[in-house]
């Protein structure tokens, strides 16, 4: 079993920035895939970035240019730093892991992944 905490979530201005931190613990020499997911009230959950464990990366067309993935293998850990944040990117924030044979490439499709974190709330204000 593999457990994602998330942390780094809070509140700040359009245009501010903010950093998650996702550790993974447990039984997580099968991981490859992580990334970072988000949902707003009312909203499906939508893929916002992915990395795997050899630093390839993928974003979804919105956050190009403004967030970056990037990981830490020796803690297991993956971060999210988000820059230029817009009121309409408030949402819950979360973690999610998977093996490598997991018959997909750099998914951003929530159906597609196997473990998740908790999530941690991002509130983007004016």
């Amino acid at each position: 079993q593999v457990q994602l905490v998330e942390s780094g979530g809070g509140s700040v201005q359009a245009g501010g920035s903010l950093r998650l931190s996702c550790g993974a613990y447990g039984y997580t020499y099968n991981i490859y895939y992580m990334g970072w997911f988000r949902q707003a009230p009312g909203k499906q959950r939508e893929g916002v970035a992915v990395i795997d464990s050899d630093g390839s990366t993928a974003y979804a067309d919105s956050v190009k240019g403004r967030f970056t993935i990037s990981q830490d293998n020796a803690k297991n850990t993956v971060y999210l730093q988000m820059n230029s944040l817009k009121l309409e990117e408030t949402a819950m924030y979360y973690c999610a892991a998977a093996p490598r044979y997991s018959g997909w490439l750099m998914s951003l499709s929530p159906a597609d992944w196997r473990y998740w974190g908790q999530g941690t709330q991002v509130t983007v204000s004016s």
